[in-house]
């Protein structure tokens, strides 16, 4: 004979479903008298900090009013709230992967950050691309590059050898719309007094100096504007006539 397994449980439905056993706890109920066991100081003792309401757990670092370990050590250095980490890229590690077919460049497709991230160049954008000239002999072949900083050595290498190199401003939401390949959206112009002497200064390939307005073929119309009025201070006079001298 063919045994048949049967369950020994009801279907399994909304109208039968319980909490597992021991998983649930009636509450505590605290200062409902005497007889209830937990009345009066509701289990807290008498008196005493652990006592007190509002009071039970101390911030952390407390060392119950003498002064805490946090303030008897000196403290050294600081946080830089405008600190930005760039993620290096070396000429060499670029010139391989142009000869894997991983990377490739032109004046009207230059690589940017999203080229990149997307080859496996680099693993992570962090505030923007660096490019150093570490290896410079192994560049061959002629690239266009734009990325948020270069150094000069890098600058020179890759212009040596018919190359272009363009440094632009990225904040993190436009940053994060050249990894996304957004074009609905304006980039943000450098606003701090430091960026925008960078970027429009030609020694360092800035994007909105004269010169690279000139000689980018990717150059946008409002960069153009914003060149003139990020170097009118160059231009600008004060009257020194009416100032008492102290």
């Amino acid at each position: 004979m063919s045994s048949v397994f049967r369950s020994k449980t009801a279907r399994i439905t909304l109208s039968n479903l319980s909490p597992g056993p021991n998983s649930q706890h009636a509450q505590k109920r605290l200062g409902r008298g005497q007889g209830s066991g937990r009345g009066g100081t509701s289990g807290r003792g008498h008196k005493g900090q652990k006592a007190r309401a509002g009071n039970g757990k101390p911030k952390a670092g407390f060392e119950g009013g003498q002064t805490p370990i946090t303030k008897r050590f000196p403290k050294k250095g600081f946080v830089n709230p405008n600190r930005k980490v760039y993620a290096p890229v070396n000429l060499d590690r670029i010139q391989y992967w142009i000869d894997q077919g991983r990377l490739q460049s032109s004046p009207e497709n230059p690589i940017t950050a999203r080229e990149l991230l997307l080859s496996g160049c680099i693993h992570n954008v962090h505030d923007g691309i660096k490019l150093l000239g570490d290896n410079a002999p192994c560049l061959k072949t002629p690239i266009h590059i734009t990325p948020s900083r270069a150094s000069q050595s890098a600058i020179k290498a890759v212009e040596s050898i018919g190359g272009s190199v363009f440094c632009q401003y990225y904040n993190p939401l436009a940053l994060r719309d050249c990894v996304k390949s957004r074009e609905d959206r304006i980039s943000a112009a450098p606003t701090r007094r430091t960026d925008i002497l960078w970027y429009t200064n030609w020694h360092n390939r800035g994007y909105l100096s004269p010169e690279a307005i000139a000689k980018n073929p990717k150059v946008e119309e409002r960069w153009k504007e914003l060149s003139k009025q990020l170097l009118s201070f160059k231009d600008q006079t004060f009257d020194t006539k009416g100032i008492k001298k102290m």
